[in-house]
């Protein structure tokens, strides 16, 4: 990645990075300092646009020696992963001394898993100027319309273990998707995603493939109306399915 930034020019990129609670070197006086470096060395750059605390194993810990990394002078925005609305308050109460707040937020984020909209942390960020990145929005291509229950993901694959059983109880989600996309003449995947964007998100997408990012830049000319969004998620409501990860669920 650093050799490629390299190539194509710093003020080209934005870079998104991670400080990992649990990957830390204890033996430094702030490991957060400490994996922002080795960072800026790898990457061969001075600057990270946005800098997360990954998960929140210890809110009280970590936060405070964010601080500190941010008046390094080193990092643009400060965001949180995988938080709670209560943990993001209780972060926005420990910057807020130094005059700091969180700008982003990144949660698992679908139309399988919507806690972030029924614990309100959605409408906090939007409330508070406060970005939401939305990760595993195709729940890693349940959602795709690539897979379904006659045609499973690779049986040995964690996806494969985690979905392939899912798949009889998502047949008519992954119906009502193809659908509305048919109506479109766009992919279930575009309208998975035209979902979480209508809901005001910023949907992160795993791509191997430059058609991948075309289909991916189509979708923000997608509007579905009102009447559509309700029966997608009466849909998944329907299915029964929790595809809530085992990473997620702190107080």
């Amino acid at each position: 990645m650093g050799e490629l930034i390299a190539q194509v020019g710093r003020d080209k990129v934005l870079i998104s990075d991670k400080f990992t609670p649990g990957m830390q070197n204890d033996e430094v006086e702030n490991p957060v300092i400490e994996m922002l470096e080795g960072s800026l060395e790898r990457l061969g750059t001075d600057f990270i646009d946005i800098y997360w605390i990954h998960n929140a194993a210890d809110v009280e810990r970590w936060t405070p020696l964010l601080v500190d990394s941010v008046k390094t002078g080193k990092i643009g925005r400060i965001g949180v992963s995988n938080h709670s609305l209560a943990q993001v308050k209780r972060v926005q109460e420990i910057l807020a001394p130094a005059g700091l707040k969180i700008s982003a937020v990144q949660n698992h984020f679908s139309l399988l898993y919507r806690t972030s909209i029924d614990d309100g942390l959605l409408d906090y960020c939007l409330e508070n100027d406060i970005q939401f990145f939305s990760y595993m929005v195709l729940e890693q291509g349940a959602l795709s319309g690539k897979y379904d229950e006659n045609h499973l993901l690779p049986a040995d694959s964690n996806r494969g273990k985690t979905y392939n059983p899912l798949f009889p109880a998502l047949k008519d989600l992954l119906a009502g998707l193809k659908e509305i996309a048919d109506k479109y003449h766009d992919s279930p995947a575009q309208i998975a995603t035209a979902w979480a964007i209508d809901k005001g998100t910023t949907p992160i997408l795993g791509m191997t493939k430059v058609a991948q990012v075309e289909d991916a830049a189509q979708v923000s000319a997608i509007q579905l109306n009102q009447e559509e969004v309700d029966h997608l998620e009466n849909l998944a409501t329907a299915s029964g399915v929790d595809t809530k990860g085992g990473w997620e669920g702190q107080a």
